[in-house]
Formats: structure tokens, sequence, C-alpha cells
């Protein structure tokens, strides 16, 4: 039995997805969450073989949720359904984590299909996904900062300058959670170990002066 978790804030979008599943032989619905820290939770509590994942949720993001999964080393395969059909996102979710990448407007056959493969280890990805992912990472391979969204940039920016998460939360007026959820994006994608080498990286790019380096 594969055991699915959807985590979308759209009531309508969780009953139909549920009414969906719960009709295929083998799929069980095995719990709702209707935001990012929510889902979060319920990866942990309910351990799902599978999570439906909305990119843009309330509280955490879906991007936060599969860094928060990557740090607490939760297992749970993740299928990204959402209505962005955006670049960066989809290679931003693929290099977080995420198994597969559909959008909402994919039909009933292929997020059955795509909740199989994902429970099997598989992904699945739509010929232009793909092309688009291809593209991008060409992209991203000649230029590191670009796959840094604006606010990770500035998150990056504060570690060269020394800062805690704490402090680049004030300063960057999120909760320390983002931060830190940042923090582990940006080690993803950079392919960074520390903070250490975050911020020599940054350093590196000249994102900071080096007279503002490791202190203010």
């Amino acid at each position: 039995m594969i055991r699915v978790l959807i985590a979308d804030d759209h009531k309508v979008v969780r009953q139909g997805l549920r009414f969906l599943l719960s009709s295929e032989p083998g799929i069980e619905v095995a719990g709702e969450a209707a935001d990012g820290v929510a889902a979060l939770a319920a990866i942990r509590d309910i351990r799902p073989d599978v999570v439906l994942l909305d990119l843009f949720m309330p509280r955490l993001d879906g991007l936060a949720v599969l860094a928060a999964m990557r740090d607490q080393r939760l297992t749970a395969a993740v299928l990204v359904l959402t209505s962005s059909a955006d670049d960066q996102h989809l290679v931003e979710a693929i290099k977080a984590g995420a198994l597969s990448y559909l959008p909402k407007t994919a039909g009933v056959d292929q997020v059955v299909d795509a909740v199989r493969a994902a429970a099997r280890g598989e992904s699945v990805l739509q010929p232009a996904a793909t092309a688009r992912l291809l593209r991008e990472l060409r992209h991203a391979a000649a230029d590191p900062l670009g796959q840094l969204t604006p606010r990770e940039t500035d998150v990056l920016k504060g570690l060269a300058q020394g800062r805690s998460n704490r402090e680049i939360a004030k300063a960057l007026s999120v909760s320390e959670e983002t931060v830190k959820s940042h923090v582990s994006s940006i080690l993803a994608k950079l392919g960074l170990a520390d903070r250490t080498q975050a911020a020599i990286f940054a350093l590196q790019h000249h994102l900071v002066p080096l007279d503002q380096a490791l202190g203010p």
C-alpha cells in the first residue's frame, strides 16, 4: 500500500486529490496539510511513502519543506504538484530533492502514474519540464550565483559578514526557521559543506567587501 500525504493550502485541491487517489487500488491517502509547517509535522508523524507538495503555501513554502526534510533526513518521496511554470522553481525543487514535478493541470493518469513511480523511487517530468530543467542547469553551471533567489543571496551576504541566523532574520524581517531553510538551500545549490564554505564562496564572488567580512 502506498501511503500518501497531500500538502496544499487550497481545500478544494486537497479534496479533489483525495477523491482521485482513494479510488486507486494500492494507494491510501494517509493525511492532509494546509501549510508548510503542518506538512512537515505530518511527514514526521505519518511517515508517508509519497508527499504531493504544493510550492506556494503559508508559513513554510514547498522549497523550505524540502530543505527541512533534507536536514531532518525525512525520506518520503516528494512529487511537486504546482501551478507554477517558472523554470527557476522547477530547478530549485528538483535540486532540493523533489523526484517529480507536475503542473496542477496534469491529467488524472499522469498524477496516479507519478505517485506510483515516486513510491518506486523513480522521477517523472513532462518533456517540456525536462527541457527547461536541462536549460537551467546549463545556465547554473555557467553562473553559480544565478541559482540563488534574491532572498538567498541576501542570506549568503549575511553569512559572509559573520552574522548568526538570528541576526540575519532580524535584518531581513523573517523568522530564524526561514533563514535556516535558506541556508540549507544555499549549501545544496552551491555544493558547499557548511556556513564557512558559504562565506568564503561569497567573498570569492565579491558579494560583500572584504572590510565587511566575518563581522560588521
